[in-house]
């Protein structure tokens, strides 16, 4: 799946759209998507000047959204509702994520109730785990945000 597609799933938009490509995908399962790190991302101009470093929440915010786009392909009717993520349980940040490095976003459902799924989440540079969590995200009716908007 490439990005014209992966803006058809997600919200986000330039410079919040963290999600590439696509690798492999299983509804009610499983994703494997990529996030190319570049020295040109916006957050490097700030975090840090002298040592750049992707900040630990985008990673997780880039776990998040392979998770949706998951969800998004796992449900019976996507475009009735919205994903939003809704907790982050047992986050781990292992290894410093530069400009050149490619980010494996591997995302996993546990287990779903009612208006909530639970993903098991790893990002991974050159087959290392750089971090890790467990992700809740929240499954809204489009209809109920409108009215609350």
């Amino acid at each position: 799946m490439k990005p014209e597609k992966i803006e058809k799933w997600l919200p986000h938009r330039f410079p919040f759209l963290l999600v590439d490509r696509v690798l492999e995908i299983k509804p009610g399962e499983s994703i494997l998507a990529l996030k190319n790190v570049s020295y040109n991302e916006p957050f490097f101009t700030g975090h840090f000047p002298e040592r750049k470093i992707m900040p630990g929440v985008l990673i997780v915010e880039a776990l998040a959204q392979a998770g949706g786009i998951l969800l998004y392909h796992s449900h019976p009717d996507p475009d009735s509702v919205f994903v939003v993520l809704s907790k982050i349980e047992e986050a781990k940040f292992r290894k410093a994520v530069i400009p050149g490095d490619q980010l494996k976003l591997s995302v996993r459902m546990l287990k779903q109730k009612a208006s909530f799924c639970t993903f098991e989440a790893q990002a991974l540079v050159e087959g290392e785990v750089v971090a890790e969590a467990k992700l809740v995200a929240g499954i809204m009716k489009k209809s109920e945000l409108d009215e609350k908007i």
